[in-house]
């Protein structure tokens, strides 16, 4: 006899499910929010969250908020640095692979960027993005299904500076959609297996906050919701920081913060 969850079960109760790659589940089909990822550099914490989301098949999409893309190097003085939108995680992984194989291998930043390039071409950044643009050519991506419009519902910080980056950028930007958005940062710190945790931490949150999405977007239409109006989405914005509150109690050693912007 076995014990799942507390429930006590035979073995020979149920046929073994069919295994899933990586952290995939099936897809419920039905409404679903938008989620948007991003960390300073759209390597690590941010492409982990990506991942993870789009195979709990959530629209999603990933940014980076710092100026360069910044890897670490040889020595602390001496980091590896790269341009936004202009350089492939593939280029990344093979010059590094050729630098220092073992050390990169060591430090595991070539299984980090093996696994970025499969889930899109490179690495973006945040203040670059023109929201409500199509995203053309990014089919291939992780996650695409659903964010073809270039508008999130949700996006998700992994620290506090990203945070501020992401919150001056939209108060810049003046509101042009006129668009509600919840920002969400939740402090992740920047190694791998961190990441990991925050990844799942990310989907526990999203799939308490579309369910509160599903139930007010019942109520109130789902054309108006859909819309993205303030009107139409009051009811669920006003329930958000119940569901942070409460997601809070389960995952008490990351530290959130939330605000309402505006796209």
């Amino acid at each position: 006899m076995d014990t799942a969850n507390g429930n006590a079960t035979t073995a020979s109760a149920a046929p073994a499910a069919p295994a899933q790659p990586n952290g995939h589940r099936e897809d419920p089909g039905g409404f679903k929010l938008k989620f948007c990822t991003v960390c300073a550099s759209n390597q690590n914490r941010s492409m982990e969250g990506h991942l993870r989301l789009a195979l709990a098949n959530y629209p999603v999409i990933s940014f980076g908020t710092g100026s360069l893309v910044r890897l670490p190097g040889p020595t602390i003085t001496q980091p590896n640095v790269y341009k936004f939108n202009e350089t492939s995680y593939d280029s990344i992984y093979r010059e590094l692979e050729a630098k220092d194989p073992r050390l990169y291998r060591a430090n595991g930043l070539l299984n980090m960027l093996g696994r970025n390039r499969n889930i899109k071409w490179g690495p973006e950044r945040w203040q670059d993005w023109q929201v409500g643009m199509p995203r053309v050519k990014k089919e291939t991506d992780k996650g695409f299904e659903g964010m073809e419009g270039g508008v999130a519902d949700i996006v998700i910080t992994c620290e506090e500076r990203c945070w501020d980056a992401v919150i001056d950028d939209l108060l810049n930007r003046g509101s042009p959609l006129n668009r509600a958005v919840h920002v969400i940062n939740i402090d992740i710190k920047d190694n791998h297996e961190e990441a990991s945790v925050g990844g799942k931490a990310m989907v526990d949150l999203a799939d308490s906050l579309n369910q509160v999405a599903k139930e007010e977007r019942e109520k109130v239409g789902a054309t108006a919701f859909d819309s993205g109006s303030g009107a139409a989405r009051a009811s669920f914005d006003e329930r958000v920081p119940e569901v942070i509150g409460e997601w809070q109690e389960r995952w008490p050693n990351l530290p959130a913060t939330w605000t309402l912007a505006w796209f």
